[in-house]
């Protein structure tokens, strides 16, 4: 067995353990990420709102797409890019 096959091996578990987690914490995790990106935006006073947002966008859909793999089901898709 190859490095990469042994440490496959070692973290298969581990990132179940974060699927289950993040599927059965989704919706505080969400909560947690607008309260954060609200804190910065305030902190910016505004001048970053549009980046914020955006990256707050794929935050929650990472976490959506690595709780949807606990589940068994097909990943949503990417969002879609911001309109300039």
């Amino acid at each position: 067995m190859g490095f990469l096959d042994s440490l496959k091996a070692k973290l298969g578990p581990a990132k179940e353990k974060v699927s289950g987690l993040a599927q059965q914490h989704e919706s505080k995790i969400d909560q947690g990420l607008d309260k954060a990106a609200g804190m910065v935006d305030r902190k910016t006073k505004g001048k970053y709102s549009d980046k914020i947002q955006s990256s707050t966008g794929k935050a929650k859909n990472a976490v959506g797409r690595i709780a949807q793999k606990d589940e068994g089901g097909t990943p949503p898709p990417p969002p879609a890019p911001p309109a300039s």
